[in-house]
């Protein structure tokens, strides 16, 4: 994909959002239930969508809802209700309507006090705070709800649910959730419970919390807060405008921080942004073209960090710029089992199929178990609460990891203890993460990563997602005999939703895009920029051959 010469400048005028539009849009347009684009539809990060096209509007969020209050009801889960949501401009109109139907259903719900902001960290947090002194049981659990796009543009909105485990739902209960949400819209909502806002918010049922507190008095309790202070470190956090928001202050006030807060003022036009790498304005806190103003500010700091809106993904900037999330991932893995000892030394390090190889050699160098899932964090969610794994990460910059002690602390990415675990590395070390990461590259030799996007229509992407390993006919990629064609991940036996080649010096995987006409390569060499580039032409030959045999 070409780079806009837009990309890493702040987006023009005429490219910022019109908020009341859209919040007119989320009200007045109904979604065709016979469209598929206009349904509701759970990926990997929950439903969205956005009200421009009607893909997100007051309808879905009113059908979501109702469906989740009967989930709860059909499985007895009876415990208090987390909701969180970010700063973009829908969540607001979004939440307001859930709280609608949530009071409706006599759900104890809790909402962040004074109207504020709630990154989904913090939501998976309280929830297992809260069931840690409950049962064993889903009876009077709690669970929780986040109305976030994660890091998308301005004029989407999203709903993610996270069942008692704190943690992403599994496919099973988004799907039912899904099923009933699309049936309720084409039945005209019949059997929508609903409250006037007014009423629904100053009922029993809708009280409000303080959900800074907990997580900022426990914060000293997964990362060393101790150390960090008495490094004097100086250190930037950028909230992007972000849930991350009023987090940051308590935390360094708490814990006496040499910290200052970028882009802490909510705008839903995100006006301050730098375009990402295609012209568009995205909150990705991995792209150097989003963070480009963070990286323009670099030299004050001796390390600063950033988040997206919901505050589950983390970006650092060394004095060297932004960091690869999978350099930073790798020198993470080998900080954390080098200096957590209250750890279980049998505890194993999770990573997503498309994430670097890296963490394959820091693991087999630390004598720990690599557990290899699908893309989605919600296969690392029993694994951390089991303390199966210590760690669990992805590609696109999202992590969580254990408590000192080995107890969980979220089943959600949290980018704000990736942030600040950045900073404990240089406290302890003396070393930015990248110094760290450079002495893994002097180990263990360079990997070169990268992902491109290819046009896949609907036959193709479907095609794509149930491939078996028989589709692939060669014998060799970039030169190197194959000695592994994936359509299941190895830790867990699950299908990845794609295909996966691995020789002994790289690897490719591709994936459908679940909201767009598209499908992700990933590809990464052990050997060199141009043999990088030699897998990726021969990755996208052998898919469309592969295309060819089954559409």
């Amino acid at each position: 994909m070409a780079i806009s010469p837009l990309a890493g400048k702040i987006a023009p005028r005429e490219l910022l959002l019109d908020v009341e539009a859209l919040i007119s849009d989320y009200y007045s347009k109904t979604p065709n239930p016979a469209d598929p684009a206009q349904q509701v539809a759970f990926g990997t990060s929950g439903h969205r969508g956005t009200s421009r096209n009607g893909s997100f509007t007051e309808t879905h969020i009113l059908a979501v809802t109702q469906a989740v209050c009967e989930y709860r009801s059909r499985n007895g889960i009876k415990g208090t209700l987390f909701m969180g949501m970010d700063t973009h401009a829908l969540s607001q109109s979004a939440q307001r309507t859930a709280i609608e139907v949530l009071a409706a259903n006599e759900v104890h719900t809790l909402i962040h006090a004074g109207g504020k902001v709630t990154p989904t960290p913090v939501i998976s947090f309280s929830i297992l705070r809260f069931n840690a002194a409950k049962s064993a049981s889903s009876a009077g659990l709690a669970d929780g709800i986040v109305i976030t796009p994660s890091h998308n543009p301005p004029e989407d909105g999203g709903f993610k649910y996270n069942p008692p485990h704190g943690g992403p739902a599994d496919t099973d209960i988004t799907a039912w959730i899904e099923a009933r949400a699309n049936e309720l819209i084409r039945s005209g909502l019949k059997g929508l419970k609903r409250l006037p806002y007014e009423r629904a918010v100053k009922s029993e049922y809708i009280k409000e919390y303080d959900f800074i507190s907990p997580y900022v008095e426990e914060l000293a309790e997964v990362v060393d807060m101790r150390a960090i202070a008495a490094s004097g470190l100086r250190l930037g956090a950028d909230a992007l405008g972000g849930a991350a928001s009023p987090f940051w202050a308590p935390i360094a006030e708490k814990y006496g921080l040499n910290l200052d807060i970028l882009n802490a003022v909510s705008d839903p036009q995100f006006s301050f942004m730098t375009l990402d790498r295609d012209g568009k304005i995205r909150m990705d806190c991995s792209s150097p073209w989003a963070m480009a103003g963070l990286i323009g500010h670099s030299s004050k700091y001796d390390l600063a960090f950033g988040n997206d809106p919901d505050g589950d993904r983390h970006g650092i900037v060394a004095k060297s710029g932004l960091m690869n999330p999978n350099h930073y991932l790798a020198a993470a893995t080998n900080y954390l089992f080098s200096h957590r000892q209250g750890w279980d030394t049998r505890a194993g390090i999770g990573k997503t199929v498309v994430t670097s190889a890296m963490l394959d050699k820091v693991a087999g160098a630390l004598g720990r178990n690599l557990y290899e899932v699908p893309v989605g964090f919600k296969w690392f969610v029993n694994p951390l609460l089991e303390g199966f794994c210590a760690f669990g990460c992805e590609e696109s910059a999202g992590a969580s990891f254990l408590r000192m002690n080995g107890k969980p602390w979220s089943t959600d990415k949290d980018g704000i203890i990736m942030n600040l675990l950045a900073a404990e590395m240089s406290a302890i070390t003396g070393k930015t993460p990248d110094k760290l990461y450079a002495e893994l590259t002097d180990r263990f030799g360079v990997a070169y990563y990268e992902r491109q996007d290819a046009p896949a229509d609907a036959t193709q992407k479907k095609a794509l997602k149930n491939l078996s390993p028989e589709a692939v006919k060669a014998a060799s990629l970039a030169g190197d005999p194959i000695s592994q064609v994936l359509t299941k991940a190895p830790g867990n036996d699950a299908a990845i939703g794609g295909l996966k080649v691995a020789t002994k010096n790289g690897w490719f995987a591709a994936r459908p895009s679940g909201t767009e006409d598209i499908y992700k390569i990933y590809t990464e060499s052990l050997i060199s920029q141009e043999h990088l580039e030699r897998l990726m032409q021969e990755a996208r030959e052998l898919v469309s051959q592969a295309f060819a045999k089954v559409c």
